[in-house]
């Protein structure tokens, strides 16, 4: 399929996106890496007379690791994640989840933002922003605010973002202990039918803290904080295991879609994080 007419825009500067936002209001879109957007607009199913590109504004890209804070650029790619040597020591269950999204062709092009900003219940870096209590940068014509990951996601593709305001960064803290991030799919470039992401502290030969986020298993990604309390100060044995994952499946709501039946993804949910649960401990 063809898309419809639009006009296109390249602003060098946020301040020429703004503008554009504020002079067209609904019919403008911003695009980063273009693999949810354009699809669309070729299948019809979006219409976007003005289409804005974000590819050459250099104040969206760049990672910063400074005082224990890291800082991801919206238009950080995927496999710019997974060929800094810096995220990999500082953060590395970002590194894990990106070599997982999609193929290569993908990673080259999906940008942090763009996966983060889009409300896709399916993506997988909103669960990770989950995981790792995130605040996500923006930008409007009232000016900057942050916003929680974890207060973010509304419903699918809907988000605390403003029509006229763009995702500019995301930043957290470098996560201590151990991690995992799980994804079951039916193929190579495929969404997740359900993926796990885990942070576990250990102190003392106990969890001393833990976080638990899964993806794609209800209308938005689903920070299970009461499968990281049933973790917490035990040994991370098969019991606490077994409760966790029975508290992150209260949690969740997926739905039946050509990756299964619900009673299949519930399953699925529960083998994710049972593994990633165990992957993490290991590297606590």
């Amino acid at each position: 399929m063809i898309p419809a007419e639009f006009e296109y825009y390249r602003p060098t500067d946020i301040a020429g996106v703004i503008a554009i936002l504020e002079e067209h209001g609904d019919d403008a879109r911003v695009i980063a890496g273009g693999h949810s957007l354009i699809p669309m607009m070729k299948l019809r199913m979006a219409d976007v007379p003005h289409l804005i590109d974000l590819q050459a504004i250099d104040s969206l890209n760049g990672i910063t690791i400074s005082d224990g804070t890291i800082k991801i650029g919206a238009m950080v790619t995927q496999h710019e994640l997974i060929n800094s040597a810096e995220i990999e020591k500082a953060a590395p269950i970002m590194t894990e989840a990106a070599r997982q999204i999609a193929d290569p062709q993908v990673r080259y092009m999906g940008t942090v933002g763009g996966n983060v900003a889009n409300g896709d219940p399916a993506n997988d870096m909103p669960g990770l922003m989950q995981c790792l209590n995130a605040q996500l940068h923006l930008i409007g014509p009232d000016g900057e605010r942050t916003v929680q990951a974890r207060d973010f996601y509304e419903a699918a593709f809907m988000t605390d973002r403003e029509d006229e305001e763009i995702l500019t960064a995301v930043s957290f803290d470098a996560p201590k202990g151990g991690y995992a991030y799980e994804k079951q799919k039916r193929k190579i470039g495929d969404y997740a039918t359900a993926a796990a992401a885990v942070q576990i502290i250990k102190e003392d030969g106990k969890v001393s803290q833990a976080s638990i986020a899964m993806t794609n298993l209800s209308d938005t990604p689903v920070w299970s904080e009461a499968a990281a309390d049933a973790l917490v100060g035990t040994d991370c044995d098969e019991g606490a295991v077994k409760s966790a994952i029975a508290a992150m499946l209260d949690d969740i709501d997926p739905t039946e879609d050509n990756r299964g039946p619900v009673a299949f993804k519930r399953h699925a949910a529960g083998i994710v994080l049972g593994r990633a649960i165990t992957r993490a401990w290991s590297r606590a």
